[in-house]
């Protein structure tokens, strides 16, 4: 649907009167309506305008009507179509149909039939769009589940999400490659009033240099060769909601004086054309790059910086929260092994928390899908997991875990990271065993060992409960 959310209405027909009434309706509907005399005359529209809706004769002077539908689905294929036809050509409207036309109606047809057919024709094309929002909303709150952490550094961010969500402020978002800047983007949108408005990802590392004015604000048909048709760009897309602009740090310096052109007037001009269109956007950057040594060095407008730079969200690289990795290799096997109960070893553990992750949370997602897909699907050992990242232990020795006082990771930081996540975990879950166990991927009797161990104090749900905390943790083998 449009981007004003007002339906447009196409009617096709060489007989003004009939225009003219159909016009009549569609305005009395609250419809944007234009108007064609010809198949040829729709066609060309179609260059400047998306109809959401048709109403077409089928005989028409040159193209028929059913050729017409065939043109119109391959460029617009939601847009909904139906035919107007006369006693003598119900079979080919019904052939029409077969090619994906929404009905017919027949001439000459009372005010209210046709009043009807347009409402429903209007009521498929917000359900349509309703339910690609939807699923649109679906896929990014199960995204949304990726920001996971219990540690401080995750939680700072949590919280300044929380405080971004409903505000239209820039918003500089900075980390490694591989932390989830877009992530937290798209959690800023879609966690707050702005929901519904469109949320726009823009990668500024792999647009084409010389395409990179037409993709961002549009270009006029004719501005170039192969421009057979104007086009809007990505920021009237997200006119009204949010533009995310991914590695901000790769744009030329003359694309960046443009862009810095439309934050502060708030307008494009498209290319080829000689008047500016305006636009309303909240915008979000994000970068792996150090923005303060790039205009310091000239590589980067300080204007231009100064005005992306209102608020800063730092993503901490996940070297910097270990605490967190246990969590979210549970939550990556949800994912990809759901029901499955998948363990990790200890010793697979141990060289995931041991291991520097350059690539961030993105490569421990890969190296846990790899680790499903080269595995048994019931334990992850060492051997499961990438070269790089395997830490060698003595074979049989199940005790190397609290053994290897001269690693990187001592026994006293491992377990004392362990009875962090632990605690943490359990505040998530707000003292819930059961839930708590799910997302440290253990058993009950592990998870009662783990308690005990580490004298953490969780009061029972019942008395039945307390008796089998406790005949757990004495028969639990450590």
């Amino acid at each position: 649907m449009n981007n004003d959310m007002k339906i447009r209405l196409l009617i096709v027909d060489d007989e003004q009167s009939i225009r003219r009434l159909c016009m009549t309706i569609g305005n009395s509907l609250g419809y944007d309506c234009i108007e064609a005399d010809s198949a040829e005359s729709a066609l060309a529209k179609l260059d400047s305008e998306t109809p959401d809706l048709v109403i077409t004769d089928m005989k028409l002077p040159n193209l028929s009507g059913v050729e017409l539908l065939r043109q119109i689905k391959a460029i617009f294929p939601r847009t909904e179509i139906s035919i107007m036809t006369g006693h003598g050509s119900i079979e080919t409207a019904v052939d029409a149909m077969k090619l994906g036309a929404y009905d017919y109606i027949e001439k000459p047809f009372r005010v209210e039939k046709l009043r009807l057919l347009l409402q429903r024709m209007a009521e498929k094309v917000r359900l349509v769009a309703e339910n690609q929002f939807l699923r649109e909303r679906v896929d990014t709150e199960e995204n949304l589940e990726g920001i996971v952490g219990a540690s401080a550094k995750i939680q700072d961010v949590l919280r300044m999400i929380s405080r971004l969500q409903d505000t239209r402020t820039p918003v500089l978002i900075t980390g490694e490659s591989g932390t989830g800047k877009e992530l937290v983007a798209r959690a800023i949108h879609f966690r707050g009033s702005m929901a519904k408005t469109p949320f726009v990802a823009v990668d500024c590392g792999s647009l084409v240099p010389t395409l990179m004015e037409s993709e961002l604000f549009g270009y006029e048909r004719g501005a170039f060769t192969g421009a057979i048709k104007s086009k809007i760009g990505l920021f009237q897309s997200a006119n009204g909601g949010t533009i995310f602009l991914d590695e901000i740090g790769e744009l030329p310096l003359e694309m960046q004086a443009k862009l810095l052109r439309v934050l502060q007037e708030k307008e494009v001009r498209p290319v080829g054309s000689n008047s500016s269109v305006g636009v309303d956007v909240r915008v979000i950057a994000a970068t792996n790059r150090d923005l303060d040594a790039a205009y310091r060095s000239g590589n980067f407008r300080k204007d231009l910086f100064f005005r992306l730079n209102v608020v800063t969200v730092h993503i901490p690289s996940l070297r910097e929260r270990r605490s967190d990795i246990p969590m979210l290799v549970h939550h990556f096997l949800n994912r990809y092994a759901a029901g499955e109960s998948v363990q990790v070893t200890s010793h697979a553990m141990k060289s995931l928390l041991q291991y520097d992750w350059p690539g961030n949370v993105r490569e421990l997602e890969n190296c846990v899908a790899r680790a499903l897909t080269l595995g048994d699907r019931l334990t992850i050992d060492v051997g499961d997991l990438p070269p790089a990242i395997r830490t060698e232990h003595p074979a049989g020795d199940s005790l190397a875990l609290h053994q290897d006082e001269s690693s990187s990771l001592s026994t006293t930081a491992l377990a004392e990271m362990e009875r962090m996540t632990i605690l943490r975990v359990f505040e998530q879950a707000n003292g819930d065993k059961v839930q708590a166990g799910k997302m440290l991927g253990i058993s009950r009797a592990t998870l009662y060992r783990k308690l005990k161990r580490y004298n953490i104090s969780v009061k029972p749900d019942s008395a039945a409960e307390e008796d089998e905390e406790d005949r757990s943790s004495r028969t639990a083998t450590p």
